[in-house]
């Protein structure tokens, strides 16, 4: 038999309403695994077991009088460090911030999952306030990756990832503000889906402005579709946030990919040099979707790398969350966190609004290249996961984290939907993530080609 921990979201709602297992038992199957792989994977800053258990007995009576609350009840799931949890401290991988306080509040995309009876398994650590991509923190410490614990998680999602990755919970919320759910998803060998912006609300809003994403985090796209399900209803709290889904994404995702106008672009151009493992595995997959009766053009959209307008959109987002520290506080901060602060703490507003017309005019080109095509692939990250507690990899030259991770951060100033799909390991074993990027508001698109791709890909290819 199949380990409980092993099971998809959509295969644990499938057996509740069976009654070949509890909530119980999974939750508890769950907690033994996170407890577990804590010690080496440092998956967590908090598990909140007792509340975790209260859940899934009010899940299982629920479940056994046939009056389920929603989509997902009693599935466990874990909440990134960054998104309020109602009953825990959410500290952001920051010494400089203090558990003190009421903790009273959820944020929209965990009230959604606690309407739909989720079962919350704890928090999942975070670079301090998710400022980079890996996952480390002067609060806790190194996340590691499941394949290889001597390596990177990726970030800043790292916690969730690899929660994931290791069965300690099958669904997870991570936030992406420039690759943040799809890094450590290639990493550590899961899905993640950063949706079209707006499309799952939040709150309180991101000193990041409207870079930042909350996505669903799962070990595949039917799960990430049932979580959007939940996630993406309206919240008022978001001022920014859209009307409800004219599509039910589940329902999407057996429409395949048959017809759609696929662009792959293996190295944006030329512009990035892309490690032969992960070439090779991305390439495979994307002759997967031709097979599959996609029409695929090797092409390249319209795009010179933004990496300083994002840097400035980045930095000045980061200046603002520390703002407000004093000297104490400043001392306490992860010291590349504390580089970028001051950096951002120059820019004018002049700056920042010319870092915003080079979004704009980006917009403007990924717009006009999904005239002509529906999904452009890529690789999602031109590496592999890299030694863990280090910002970029030994000996690559670069001096920040974007400077690994071309491919994603463009997204996030287009606020196009884009997702990380595993499509197989490298030579060294270590996973490979293939990224779908689809106009705005066709997230839809995304899932279909990525649930598609899920169907062909063997494990290990």
């Amino acid at each position: 038999m199949t380990e409980l921990t092993e099971l998809t979201a959509v295969q644990l709602v499938d057996g509740y309403r069976k009654g070949e297992f509890s909530p119980v038992e999974v939750t508890r199957a769950a907690l033994e695994r996170a407890e577990r792989i804590q010690p080496e994977v440092n998956a967590f800053v908090r598990i909140t077991a007792e509340e975790a258990l209260a859940q899934a007995r009010e899940s299982a009576d629920r479940w056994r009088r046939g009056a389920p609350a929603g989509l997902v009840d009693g599935v466990p799931v874990t909440v990134k460090d960054i998104l309020l949890m109602r009953g825990a401290p959410t500290l952001k991988g920051s010494k400089a911030l203090s558990e003190k306080g009421r903790w009273d509040e959820d944020a929209p995309s965990v009230a959604r999952l606690r309407e739909h009876g989720a079962v919350f398994l704890g928090k999942t650590t975070t670079p301090e306030f998710g400022w980079k991509g890996v996952t480390d923190s002067p609060l806790s410490g190194v996340t590691r990756n499941p394949h290889d614990p001597s390596r990177t998680a990726g970030g800043s999602s790292g916690g969730a990832a690899a929660a994931v990755a290791l069965g300690a919970g099958p669904l997870a919320l991570g936030t992406d503000g420039g690759g943040s759910v799809r890094i450590p998803a290639a990493f550590c060998g899961i899905f993640a889906l950063k949706p079209t912006y707006g499309r799952v609300p939040l709150y309180p809003a991101s000193a990041f402005g409207t870079l930042a994403h909350v996505g669903p985090m799962a070990r595949n796209a039917a799960d990430a579709a049932l979580m959007l399900d939940v996630i993406g209803a309206p919240d008022a709290r978001d001022w920014s946030g859209m009307g409800p889904s004219a599509v039910s994404h589940q329902g999407v995702l057996r429409e395949g990919v048959r017809g759609l106008r696929i662009a792959y672009s293996p190295s944006l151009g030329g512009q990035v040099r892309v490690q032969p493992g992960v070439s090779a595995a991305v390439r495979r997959a994307v002759e997967r979707l031709a097979r599959l009766g996609a029409y695929v053009e090797e092409t390249d959209p319209d795009l010179t790398d933004p990496v300083d307008a994002f840097h400035t959109l980045w930095f000045s987002g980061a200046a603002r969350v520390t703002q407000h520290f004093g000297p104490y506080q400043r001392e306490l901060l992860d010291p590349g966190l504390r580089e970028i602060c001051g950096l951002g703490a120059r820019y004018s507003a002049l700056d920042y609004l010319a870092a915003v017309d080079v979004r704009m005019d980006l917009g403007r080109r990924m717009g006009r290249f999904h005239a002509s095509y529906d999904l452009l692939v890529t690789p999602t990250v031109p590496i592999t996961a890299f030694e863990a507690g280090a910002e970029v990899p030994k000996g690559s030259g670069h001096r920040r984290w974007t400077g690994w991770t071309p491919f994603t951060y463009p997204f996030n100033m287009t606020q196009q939907p884009a997702a990380s799909v595993p499509v197989g390991v490298d030579g060294d074993g270590l996973p490979v993530g293939l990224q779908i990027v689809a106009a705005r508001h066709r997230d839809d698109l995304v899932l279909r080609a990525a649930h598609a791709l899920d169907a062909v890909t063997p494990s290990g290819s």
